[in-house]
């Protein structure tokens, strides 16, 4: 792993000097290339002008900002640079909060962080504080020229730093057809309680794997070797409202099968 950034995470006087790395995900996904159906020849994008229709070389592209139909401010590199968060090295620890009062929409990409050498004991030090409090600090910090909010918790022996998005970056579910006065009864409450009781278990990223890229690759390999791809059934539709009750107990009754087993 490389390190993106070096400075320090600041909590009260305390300096730690830490470095962020980018390595606490992984991309896992299958690359599929864009191609021209009839010969299958690769595309390839291009920057067109739309006025003189003709591809535009990289030096001639500037960045604008559309104000008016049709009428732009150019801003330039510099300009561009000055609108940027001054560059800073301290991950600034704000404030100390419980990780359940953090909306999960908030959160959006993890980074490990590093002690520097002779940084070890605080940042043991910030860590069991953490671990031992069952907190999370919230803080601010400068990445590729941005201001960006984030938290800092303990995972195993090292301290992540969780990227999060600013709170006018969420938008609310307006216009979605939400249900706000359908009524379920007590008795129908009450086995789905039991029902989500019976399938609480401790939680283990570990038992789950993406199946649907696993599937990718067998349909690709079939085609490579000529094969016909199998199909495979769709999940069927919504349970009806008057089956709910009987599809309830029968979900209960196969769950306590299977914890049986």
């Amino acid at each position: 792993m490389r390190a993106l950034w070096s400075g320090s995470l600041s909590f009260g006087l305390i300096n730690v000097p830490v470095r962020i790395f980018s390595g606490a995900t992984v991309q896992s996904g299958i690359e599929l290339s864009m191609l021209h159906g009839p010969d299958l020849s690769p595309i390839r994008y291009a920057r067109i002008c739309r006025q003189e229709e003709r591809e535009v070389p990289y030096e001639e592209i500037v960045k604008g900002f559309e104000y008016r139909d049709g009428e732009y401010v150019v801003l330039s590199e510099e300009e561009l640079e000055n609108a940027n968060a001054a560059k800073s090295s301290i991950i600034e620890i704000k404030y100390f909060s419980k990780e359940s009062e953090i909306d999960i929409r908030f959160y959006e990409k993890p980074y490990y962080l590093e002690p520097a050498k002779g940084a070890e004991k605080p940042y043991v030090l910030l860590r069991q504080a953490l671990s031992k409090s069952r907190s999370i600090a919230v803080c601010t910090f400068v990445l590729r020229s941005r201001e960006h909010l984030g938290v800092v918790k303990p995972v195993g022996e090292a301290l992540v730093l969780d990227q999060m998005r600013f709170a006018q970056e969420i938008s609310e579910p307006a216009g979605l057809r939400l249900p706000t006065d359908t009524e379920v009864t007590t008795k129908e409450l009450e086995i789905a309680m039991k029902l989500v009781d019976q399938l609480t278990e401790e939680f283990d990223a570990g038992q789950f794997h993406d199946t649907y890229v696993e599937d990718l690759r067998e349909i690709i390999q079939r085609k490579i070797d000529g094969k016909k791809p199998p199909r495979k059934g769709r999940r069927s539709a919504g349970t009806p409202s008057k089956d709910l009750m009987q599809v309830l107990k029968a979900s209960l009754e196969a769950a306590a099968k299977s914890r049986a087993s």
